[in-house]
């Protein structure tokens, strides 16, 4: 098999070397990531400037952009043939209920989706971060399942490991997003010339964390796993829309 890794992290974040040292064992892996952290990106593309591509020590590419514009510069420009699969992670701290909407991670793994390769997003949910291992394990049996069983069609992942020993884990749930309270208001400060500057304040706390969420399974040791989709039509409002402008 041949997998794209990317992340929003940065080319040179632990979560993306851990990824990139389990899936070479299955495969042939090309990892290109952002130069810098880029957390929060989402969808981003840029398009005010050009790219530039360079390759690390390591071996890793690296752009100066976006999670979206590493994984459309690969799969478009850089790359003789698609890989079979993209891996956008491991990203350091949860991607769960709306934080999918903001995040990098998923940014990346959605780009793939959108050029028609299935994609998984892979977060370890604690900000300490300590078992990249584990999560590592985890896209490891991950692929070990593809291998077993293919996934056929479009595919967009997203997976949430808990920072747990593997041998903690309680095992997997099939999850949606879940949903937060609003976030916390934006932190003011100022700068050394005495003029005001905000800071974007912490996420809410969860509001709907059911048992079939992606916060309930994290929470409760188990790796959450979301099947995603692009579509943002609200279906349920076509019909009244459509008597409502004709009205």
């Amino acid at each position: 098999m041949k997998f794209l890794l990317s992340n929003d992290d940065g080319y040179f974040a632990p979560g993306l070397a851990a990824l990139a040292a389990a899936l070479q064992t299955q495969g042939q892996i090309e990892v290109v990531a952002p130069e810098r952290d880029r957390s929060g990106a989402s969808n981003s593309l840029t398009l005010d400037r050009p790219l530039s591509l360079k390759r690390a020590p390591s071996g890793f590419h690296y752009v100066n952009g976006t999670p979206t514009d590493c994984v459309h510069l690969a799969v478009t420009g850089m790359l003789a043939t698609p890989p079979d699969w993209v891996f956008s992670g491991i990203n350091h701290g949860a991607n769960m209920g709306d934080d999918t909407i903001y995040s990098g991670t998923v940014a990346a793994a959605t780009e793939a989706y959108l050029l028609g390769i299935p994609a998984v997003a892979i977060s370890l949910v604690k900000r300490s971060g300590g078992h990249f291992d584990t999560a590592a394990q985890v896209a490891l049996d991950l692929v070990e399942r593809l291998r077993r069983e293919p996934i056929r069609g479009a595919v967009l992942l997203n997976v949430n490991v808990p920072d747990l020993p593997y041998a903690e884990l309680k095992g997997w749930r099939v999850t949606r997003l879940g949903r937060r309270h609003k976030a916390e208001p934006v932190i003011k400060a100022q700068n050394p010339r005495g003029e005001s500057i905000y800071w974007v304040g912490p996420v809410g706390e969860a509001q709907d964390a059911a048992e079939d969420t992606d916060f309930w399974a994290v929470a409760n040791g188990y790796v959450s796993v979301t099947p995603l989709q692009i579509d943002l039509t609200a279906f349920k409002q076509l019909d009244f829309l459509s008597s409502w402008l004709q009205a």
